[in-house]
């Protein structure tokens, strides 16, 4: 399972006290003064560095009362650059003088309005820190000069609720003489107090909400207090349009207007505030309940006056006047069912190369905030129709966008598409990219489901890599984290404790999407109530967000485990278990993804059709007897469904690689060891949560024989090519790890240093996510001989895998005398012509010594080597064949169709196949020939073809044919024909 942490420090709003781990010299200074500050690690209360660290760095900001860091950051988190480092003093503590002026940068304006400063410790990677025991480990707050200022009524950016007619009593005080008072409500002056020391104002008859800043002024500095009143606005019910879902519901005749619908059940009011009413709602922006509210707590609101084209924000205000104990009032939130945010803590640092004029953040705001825009240009698909590869051919390729190529966005993989088409890998599985929080992540820490992480570039390119990887065969599937989420995502704040008051918390017991407490042993954020009906209408919205906006293809639905809510956390016994709700949940799931509304409203552009051929994939890693539910699940229907489970054999196959036998049992690659009906286990030696099998190798392979594994990158390179071969060409979809086909030698707890730790190194802390380098480019590997080799085996592995009918067929494993180095592979399909390939024996020798293996042919004849088409004599089938340590050889009893370098992948699709009488096109055509296996042309159709067209076959022998057609644009695609 996924371990998730957060890769950047959240800046939140804290308590501001010294403490006497951290201390500053002089205690109290202005932001020009020269200051030591000194830090203590002899408490281990809040450290996890030791209590005397090797090098220690200081992470620092400054600014006002909102926000500590809001002027200014010093360091670049996980950097081992001297920016911050500080002097070891040799008794546990460590220093580092500055001036604040200078080490922030400090303008003049910014000189007199500074009030804080704020700073946490860390060792040179990021991975430990030493932190605040009085601010519940936080940051270090300190106050910045000699002129301080405190609002003692209401709290200092906080919102006081009110009934209308109200009053709001407002107290403060300052330090270091007198000073002048300014209030100011939604920007005019109310009130003001010269030359005094104290400040106390009474605000009667409050009718509509208010907007507060106090300004304090001594001498040239002015401190500003901000804090509001918002107005019960009563309840004005009205029941919600027709047509609208939760979100954002654009008005397609009229592009000034767009209505927006949330759900909060149990709240008592919400105000819409945002760019459009200068955030300073009045009652006109109070949402309407719907009549039915007490059931589906549904609000809704139409907003008018809009310019088309223009990027307005928009934040709930969300507030229940009676909250539970530790929980908040008041919650200002971005839309739950959002498709873009901006945010301030991780946009900052987006390139704009990835992300071109991205919105901008409202000022004076905080915390995520939806964007709206009317108007939107639809993108233009060059590919409507996609037809996907099969699920029984599928080579899914897994990729991390942002440690695919150093850009780290679309654009990268836009740039790269002929890498996968030379390697014919025929789908992609993009880790989540859902917005996340933070920028340097796996994507597993969602906060907004619907929306797309900015991180990787713009809604506009993700659909172009879509379309283009359509254009090129190439299905995309997404993994989603559907099991959690965190504490950014709005449907936890709006029903979140939040004992500490700073905005941020888990959900609580009143929360209708999560569970207060995890219903399962895997949990990590919070855990989703999948037997809610909230939970279950907001997973169905997310699933017909990208299948019908982005034309995904497929989910791959991470820590499936997590879905049952009849367990709890630790109960291992129990959340392994099978779980006849955890069955019906994810059944019902996929269903919406294939069937979509039922029934489906042809008038209701938010009506949702479904997707009949949709992938469905499952990281469940459980018991055989729950799986078979899935993957059995509906395959009799055409097309055939079932779920496709997630089969990881990493511990068999790495035991090959390093050349021990013991544990080296591959035989559930496939479905058969399963007990599954249909072709649905997606194995794979290899994911981003396993190590890297080449990195094994090197590092505990075995050391004896003529072909030592350890320490020798060649070796292990040749033994990943056999890997690939007993493991991609076992019948049924496979999966492999970007760059495997490279031979990746990279450990996946390599630190963004170079170094190399353990997901437990105490020392260093758990470099697993940190970003990886890219020597598969900068290296250019493709022209180092021996990874191009490891690449080319998996093209040609591949290619046949997809190509050849007889790859769907049946398997058994059979190592040669029960020995798993010498492991045997028999492919067959015997419902195939014996003209055809029918048979293919996969032999492969793993020791760390040439090996003869007894190969065991079905028959005697002559035998193709399908790698280089080479030729054996076989007159006793227990011929006994030498091959080399490490290496593997793949013999059919006829030779590939045509020579699969010259089968060109194509947007192009033939059905149905197999077939008896006819086949169609799934696209326009002018052309279209069929060959025989020898190259022989035996019928072509000459006309102007519709994707409707039929092509009579009825006439032909039953076999194989090559089918060659061009399409509209001349383009000329090469398909398989199965004659039956």
């Amino acid at each position: 399972m996924k371990k998730i942490y957060l890769l950047a420090c959240i800046l939140g709003l804290f308590g501001f006290k010294g403490f006497s781990q951290v201390t500053i010299t002089p205690s109290v200074f202005n932001t020009t003064d020269q200051i030591t500050i000194t830090v203590s690690f002899a408490s281990a209360t809040c450290n996890t560095m030791t209590a005397n660290p090797a090098k220690v760095y200081m992470h620092a900001g400054i600014g006002d009362d909102a926000n500590a860091f809001g002027y200014s950051v010093v360091g670049t988190w996980g950097a081992d650059n001297g920016v911050g480092q500080m002097t070891n003093n040799g008794n546990g503590t460590y220093s580092i003088t500055i001036t604040p002026s200078t080490y922030f940068n400090l303008n003049a304006t910014q000189q007199s309005n500074a009030t804080k400063m704020g700073m946490v410790f860390r060792n040179p990677n990021g991975g430990q820190t030493r932190k605040n025991p009085a601010n519940s480990c936080g940051d270090f707050i300190f106050n910045v000069g000699s002129f301080q200022a405190t609002l003692n009524t209401p709290a200092v950016n906080s919102t006081t609720i009110i009934n209308s007619g109200g009053s709001l009593n407002i107290t403060a005080s300052n330090t270091n003489g007198n000073a002048s008072y300014v209030l100011k409500s939604n920007g005019s002056v109310i009130n003001t107090n010269s030359a005094t020391a104290s400040y106390a104002f009474n605000h009667t008859n409050i009718t509509a909400n208010q907007s507060y800043s106090l300004e304090i002024t001594q001498g040239a500095s002015t401190i500003v207090k901000n804090f509001e009143v918002l107005v019960n606005p009563g309840v004005v019910t009205a029941a919600v349009p027709l047509g609208m879902e939760d979100g954002i519901n654009y008005n397609a005749s009229d592009t000034s207007k767009a209505t927006l619908v949330l759900t909060a059940p149990g709240k008592d009011f919400v105000y819409l505030a945002g760019s459009f009413n200068n955030w300073q709602p009045d009652t006109s922006y109070a949402m309407k309940k719907d009549p039915d509210f007490a059931n589906n707590g549904k609000l809704w609101i139409e907003v008018s006056g809009l310019t088309p084209g223009v990027n307005y924000t928009y934040q709930y205000w969300v507030v229940d006047t009676t909250p539970m104990t530790n929980s908040p009032a008041l919650v200002k939130t971005a839309d739950p069912f959002s498709t873009l945010v901006v945010n301030p803590y991780d946009d900052p640092y987006i390139p704009a190369s990835t992300y071109p004029n991205m919105p901008a953040y409202p000022a004076g705001q905080s915390r995520d905030v939806t964007v709206l825009q009317t108007g939107q240009a639809p993108y233009n698909w060059q590919v409507t129709n996609f037809a996907k590869p099969k699920k029984e051919d599928l080579v899914v390729y897994e990729v991390l966008v942002r440690d695919f190529d150093a850009n780290r966005n679309y654009q990268s993989l836009i740039d790269r598409i002929d890498y996968f088409k030379n390697l014919h890998i025929n789908a992609i599985e993009l880790m989540p990219v859902m917005e996340f929080e933070g920028n340097e992540s796996w994507g597993y820490n969602t906060s907004f489901h619907m929306a797309l992480d900015k991180f990787y570039g713009t809604s506009t390119k993700f659909k172009e890599l879509i379309d283009l990887c359509h254009q090129n065969g190439i299905a995309v599937i997404l993994d989603v984290a559907l099991n959690h989420a965190f504490g950014r995502n709005p449907m936890v704040r709006m029903w979140m404790k939040d004992p500490d008051g700073d905005g941020w918390g888990d959900a609580s017991s009143e929360n209708p999407y999560f569970n207060e407490f995890a219903k399962h042993s895997y949990s990590v954020g919070n855990d989703f109530n999948h037997s809610s009906a909230y939970t279950k209408a907001y997973v169905k919205r997310v699933i017909k967000q990208w299948i019908k906006e982005y034309k995904i293809d497929g989910f791959r639905w991470d820590l499936t485990k997590g879905f049952t809510q009849a367990c709890s956390g630790g109960d291992d016994t129990c959340t392994n278990q099978s779980q006849p709700d955890r069955i019906a949940i994810l059944k019902n799931y996929a269903d919406y993804a294939w069937d979509g509304d039922v029934p489906f409203n042809p008038n209701n552009s938010n009506s949702f059709s479904g997707d009949p051929s949709h992938y469905a994939i499952f990281e469940h890693l459980g018991s055989d007897s729950e799986e078979q539910q899935w993957a059995n699940y509906r395959i009799n229907e055409t097309p055939s469904k079932g779920v496709m489970m997630w089969g990881e054999m990493t511990y068999a196959y790495t035991q090959l690689i390093e050349g021990y036998a013991t544990g080296a049992d591959i035989s559930r690659i496939g479905n058969t060891a399963h007990g599954f009906t249909a072709k649905r286990v997606m194995g794979y030696p290899e994911s981003h949560d396993k190590e890297r099998m080449i990195y094994s190798a090197m590092k505990y392979g075995l050391s004896t024989g003529t072909s030592p594994v350890l320490n020798n990158l060649n070796n292990s390179l040749t033994r990943m090519s056999s890997i690939a071969a007993i493991s991609l060409l076992v019948p049924g979809p496979k999966m492999m790890w970007h760059f495997a086909e490279l031979g990746y030698d990279d450990s996946i707890y390599t630190c963004n240093n170079g170094t190399v730790n353990t997901e437990s190194d105490a020392t260093t802390g758990d470099c697993k996510l940190d970003t990886k380098p890219q020597e598969q480019w900068t290296n250019n590997w493709l022209n180092v001989t021996e990874r191009a080799q490891v690449y080319n085996n998996y093209s040609r592995l591949i290619a046949l895998k997809i190509n050849e009918p007889v790859f769907e067929g049946s398997y058994t494993v059979s190592p040669d005398g029960s020995n798993n180095l010498k492991q045997r592979i028999y492919i067959f399909d015997n419902a195939l012509p014996s003209t055809s390939l029918k048979n293919v024996v996969v032999l492969t020798n793993f020791n760390t010594i040439s090996q003869t293996v007894t190969a065991n042919f079905p028959y005697t004849g002559t035998w193709y080597n399908l790698m280089d088409n080479s030729s054996v004599n076989v007159t006793n089938t227990a011929i006994a064949l030498t091959i080399p340590a490490g290496s593997f050889r793949v013999y059919g009893n006829k030779q590939a169709l045509l020579n699969v370098d010259d089968i060109q992948e194509t947007r192009i699709s033939l059905s149905p196949n197999p077939t008896s009488d006819y086949f169609m096109l799934d696209a326009e055509t002018s052309s279209v020939q069929i060959f025989s296996i020898t190259g022989q042309l035996v019928k072509s159709f000459q006309n102007n073809f519709t994707n409707a067209s039929t092509f009579n076959i009825s006439d032909l022998n039953k076999g194989v044919y090559i089918v060659k057609a061009l399409d509209s644009n001349r383009r000329e695609a090469t398909m398989k024909l199965l004659k039956q």
